[in-house]
């Protein structure tokens, strides 16, 4: 008898993002707890992104951030596989966040922006914001550049 309901496989799909079966089979793998299910699960879809990098990505999006006092805001380009993708709510909520944390937190380059503490989840790097998000999504996902603007600089 199994140690986790179809309630526990629901919730952990909306949490993650990933599959029924991928759920179902972390949740087996934790033995029924929830929490290292959870980690289970990140870990796949995070060896899903890294699967992927050999991937072109020749598409993508640019999102912009404006702060409410509207004297900072930022410009990401963050590249993926398809149009199809590009045009993802999830993706462009993904790169928005991402333009928020170049605002915040006012990075320097890509790499000091990847490995940045996410300001909405300090648990987790930019980095593994867009590896899960891309794992997720199923698509090689690459933040190509920045640019931060102030009010007088």
């Amino acid at each position: 008898m199994p140690k986790y309901t179809a309630a526990d496989i629901k919730k952990l799909r909306e949490e993650t993002g990933a599959g029924m079966l991928d759920c179902k089979k972390c949740l087996e793998k934790a033995d029924g707890n929830y929490e290292e299910a959870v980690k289970f699960a990140i870990a796949r879809g995070l060896a899903k992104a890294d699967k992927k990098s050999d991937r072109e990505t020749k598409e993508g999006y640019i999102a912009a951030y404006v702060h409410a006092n509207s004297k900072v805001a930022a410009l990401v380009e963050i590249l993926c596989e398809t149009d199809f993708v590009a045009r993802n709510d999830e993706f462009k909520a993904m790169a928005k966040d991402v333009a928020m944390q170049v605002v915040a937190m006012g990075a320097t380059d890509v790499e000091e922006l990847l490995k940045q503490d996410f300001i909405k989840n300090p648990d987790m790097t930019i980095e593994d914001l867009v590896k899960r998000t891309s794992g997720k999504i199923g698509e090689k996902f690459v933040v190509n550049r920045f640019t931060r603007y102030t009010v007088g600089e």
